[in-house]
């Protein structure tokens, strides 16, 4: 998450703002301390002159050290107001993916059907679009080699536009506190060259497998009630099945994405075992509750959320 090693155009062009206002900024203090410093020695007093004579301004020093910042600041607005410009509009051709924010995980919903969570898939060398929505509080949305922060507000639509040069995984986080596990709440960007983004977009497209040897965690996922009458499919979807619970994330692919639970863990049999058996305990204020689960039951639901590929 280091956003001074840039991986695409749009974080790059940041990145050449923050060289030239740094270098600015760098020469202005070593100025500003080197005359403070300069001033002490030259003109300090022994502790037996008296009070010092008082000075009640200097009207062409001030007249100077009032224009000289103002200069500065023409100057760095003049190299920064285009780009803010140009990426604010929409760039042609863009990949639009709808991104919507919950506590404490990320959807995403792209134009040709697909939905899914916590990782959003993007092709190399093609701008992408994310229309940023929240349906709770306020959170911000950051892949900081990619681009720079968007704040993801309740009741509004805002837009960030990256791009990925390389394949590759990059990692994010939610950037403004929204609840108890605010710091839980990770984004992850994965690029792909444009022909293997195609074929993992049809890949989203189809319906889950069904393993016969996850025949039984399929039984419970779609019909199990467990503690307080509650079940799998009241939150979650799972495509080519009656789950289409809007609550919790899509789980229709989960099998073939390398994290879950807004990007915590990785998909492996012990952590979604541990996951399973006490969400609250994983990840802390998750709205996911503790079902209760018996250990037959997460083997069989792990068995079965893992051939979801």
């Amino acid at each position: 998450m280091n956003f001074l090693k840039p991986e695409g155009p749009i974080s790059r062009e940041a990145d050449r703002l923050w060289d030239i206002t740094f270098l600015i900024s760098v020469v202005v203090f070593f100025l500003v301390e080197g005359a403070l410093v300069w001033i002490l020695v030259k003109f300090r007093e022994g502790a037996q002159r008296g009070e010092p004579k008082q000075v009640h301004g200097h009207t062409r020093f001030e007249i100077l050290w009032t224009i000289i910042p103002v200069l500065l600041l023409v100057g760095v607005a003049y190299i920064t107001v285009p780009v803010i410009f140009t990426q604010a509009r929409e760039p042609e051709g863009a990949l639009k993916v709808e991104v919507i924010g919950h506590q404490w995980w990320w959807e995403y919903k792209y134009d040709s059907g697909v939905v899914t969570a916590n990782e959003l898939h993007i092709p190399t060398d093609r701008p992408v679009l994310l229309e940023l929505k929240s349906v709770d509080v306020i959170h911000s949305y950051w892949i900081p080699k990619l681009a720079g922060k968007q704040d993801v507000v309740p009741g509004r639509v805002n837009h960030l536009t990256i791009e990925a040069t390389e394949p590759g995984t990059y990692l994010g986080q939610c950037a403004e506190y929204c609840g108890l596990s605010h710091a839980n709440m990770r984004a992850t960007a994965v690029a792909h060259e444009p022909a293997d983004f195609d074929t993992w977009v049809q890949e989203q497209l189809a319906d889950s497998a069904n393993d016969p040897l996850a025949a039984e965690g399929r039984e419970l996922f779609l019909n199990g009630k467990f503690a307080d009458d509650q079940q799998c499919i009241a939150c979650h979807a799972v495509k080519g099945t009656p789950a289409q619970g809007i609550v919790g994330p899509n789980l229709t692919h989960l099998g073939s994405r390398e994290r879950f639970a807004g990007s915590m863990f990785e998909r492996t049999d012990e952590n979604l075992a541990a996951w399973l058996e006490d969400p609250p305990a994983q990840k802390p204020g998750s709205k996911m509750p503790d079902l209760d689960l018996t250990d037959e039951q997460i083997t069989a639901l792990v068995a079965y959320l893992q051939s979801l590929k």
